[in-house]
């Protein structure tokens, strides 16, 4: 039991997981409105020190009735202000949600500028409340009203600052060219972090490694999506206890409560209380949740690429350009694939032992809804089958042996569905050689 403790001490003081803890933090918006909040509060404590220490002749040069007026305008102004930018962050996570995909939520709820924007008006409000009510039970008097009038001015300045980035974003926030484009640049931000760190900095979990015999199984609690590991401290948990740890439930993967999520194996001998309870340190470090997230997780942000181009081509809206524009999207994010198993680098995280990303998992996510509901459009097949020509040149062989089967596949969908011999001929231009002779061959 003294060696589960110092693991679960250990846990609680490694920096990398506690940074990241704080990152996932700083993505909630009350955070930053908590945190403006104190700063406003600091900033009248500091108004009120600096007063003391200036003279007389300073102090004196501006009537407290004027620093009244400003604040009596900010908290009149701010919160209408707040209210219609919630409404218009509230209207464009809907727009949002029925024109491209629901699963764009949490892009939008977390926008940094709109995060930014709301905590900079509340804090304003809240700074303005505050001193209206130090200034009414005379802690700031009239003789020290001009270190609050020039606090007041900054914080006015402030606010006309964020005013100004709020507007300029509006121009293009929840469009659809800026959604792409951020869906694609925190897809591509993952997807560069896990391939400088090849399967989460562990051993890669292949088909020709073998849990070994005797090897205990930690069961999930509940069931839900496996949303990221927290790979530093297992590690270092494994370490601690003399053990291997392989992780069989990968990012993004469903669950269920009471389907394995990893398997543990120690060479020595451990008292079944130190094994229960290193399987819920374990379980503690695989973080479960009711929906993906974008952490550790590229596939999910090709899926929500591939979803927008799939509503895109309903018949509803019938745009084929938004699903060219994807296809290119994904194609330039997958270019980006590296073989995980060929790293020269030994593992950072040698206790652990996790499952590769597959590059036949990565195309289908990123192309196979698009894929199925362009089938009839030439145009869209033709930027596809162009996709895949340049995938089946890439230099992992395994990226590009996935490339070629699904450019067969779609070939063979969409000759099926276009009914027009002259789209047929177009979709054959497009078409690698290989793969014709491939296709057309066999039939």
């Amino acid at each position: 039991m003294d060696r589960v403790s110092s693991i679960l001490s250990h846990f609680a003081a490694w920096p990398k997981t506690l940074l990241r803890f704080g990152q996932e933090l700083w993505r909630e918006l009350w955070v930053r409105v908590v945190l403006m909040g104190l700063l406003a509060v600091l900033a009248l404590g500091m108004a009120q020190l600096v007063g003391h220490f200036l003279p007389q002749d300073l102090n004196g040069f501006v009537s407290g009735k004027a620093a009244d007026r400003l604040l009596g305008i900010i908290a009149n102004a701010m919160l209408a202000v707040t209210t219609f930018s919630l409404t218009v962050m509230v209207t464009v996570y809907r727009s949002s949600s029925s024109q491209f995909t629901p699963r764009l939520h949490r892009l939008i709820i977390q926008d940094p500028t709109t995060q930014n924007t709301l905590a900079a008006f509340i804090g304003a409000y809240v700074y303005a409340l505050i001193g209206i009510i130090l200034r009414e039970l005379q802690v700031f008097g009239d003789d020290h009203a001009a270190v609050l009038f020039v606090t007041t001015i900054l914080v006015l300045a402030y606010v006309v600052v964020s005013i100004i980035r709020w507007v300029l974003h509006l121009q293009t926030f929840g469009s659809l060219m800026d959604t792409t484009r951020q869906v694609e640049g925190i897809t591509r931000k993952h997807f560069d972090a896990r391939l400088s760190k090849p399967c989460l900095g562990a051993n890669p979990w292949t088909q020709d490694v073998s849990v070994p015999e005797g090897a205990e199984t930690v069961r999930a609690s509940e069931a839900g999506y496996i949303q990221q590991y927290y790979e530093e401290s297992l590690d270092e948990a494994a370490r601690t206890f003399g053990a291997e740890i392989y992780i069989c439930a990968a990012v993004g993967h469903f669950v269920m409560a009471g389907e394995a999520l990893a398997y543990w194996v120690t060479k020595g001998e451990a008292d079944d209380d130190a094994g229960d309870d290193f399987a819920s340190v374990i379980r503690s470090h695989i973080q479960i949740g009711d929906m993906r997230t974008y952490d550790q997780d590229p596939r999910f942000g090709l899926m929500v690429l591939g979803e927008i181009a799939s509503k895109a081509l309903s018949p509803g809206i019938n745009d084929p350009g938004t699903a060219i524009d994807v296809i290119t999207r994904v194609a330039r994010t997958l270019s980006l694939y590296q073989d995980e198993t060929t790293s020269d680098e030994p593992p950072k995280h040698d206790r652990l032992w996790v499952r590769p990303l597959d590059p036949k998992d990565l195309i289908e996510d990123g192309f196979g809804a698009l894929a199925r509901d362009g089938a009839k459009l030439i145009e869209v097949q033709q930027r596809l089958q162009s996709a895949f020509s340049r995938l089946m040149d890439h230099d992992c062989p395994e990226m590009a042996r996935a490339a070629k089967v699904a450019a067969c596949l779609e070939f063979r969908r969409a000759k099926a569905a276009l009914d027009f011999e002259p789209d047929v001929e177009r979709l054959r231009s497009s078409t690698a050689r290989s793969v014709l002779e491939e296709v057309e061959g066999a039939d």
